[in-house]
């Protein structure tokens, strides 16, 4: 179903914006070290936001496959990470460090851009 303009991603910017050039000026010591954390939540949100889920539909079914586990497929992995199930020399190995390879980047993509260099 397609969204309605604007998007959630799209007004949260507008109104960090707003706080960062209106808001935050006006501020000083702790409200303005606030209104700053307030705006670096607001960014994130509307990464997250944006962020198409398809990446997140594909990892679950790849950790089912692996697991076997229809419920919570992403404890299951942990366990078996646990256990040495893919530990290197294993059936899967390469293909499960590629995927938390991929998520950490994905993760870090809405939480911490500039660690890949795109903030």
């Amino acid at each position: 179903m397609q969204r309605e303009a604007p998007e959630g991603a799209s007004l949260l910017a507008t109104a960090r914006d707003a706080l960062l050039q209106e808001i935050l000026p006006k501020l000083s010591g702790t409200d303005a070290f606030t209104a700053r954390m307030i705006a670096n939540a607001m960014a994130i949100a509307a990464r997250e936001a944006a962020q198409d889920e398809a990446w997140v539909t594909a990892t679950r079914a790849n950790m089912q496959r692996l697991t076997g586990a229809a419920d919570a497929p992403d404890r299951a992995l942990a366990s078996a990470i646990r256990t040495g199930a893919y530990d290197p020399g294993s059936a899967h190995h390469a293909e499960v460090a590629a995927m938390l390879r991929n998520a950490a980047r994905m993760r870090c993509a809405i939480s911490a851009p500039r660690v890949l260099g795109k903030g």
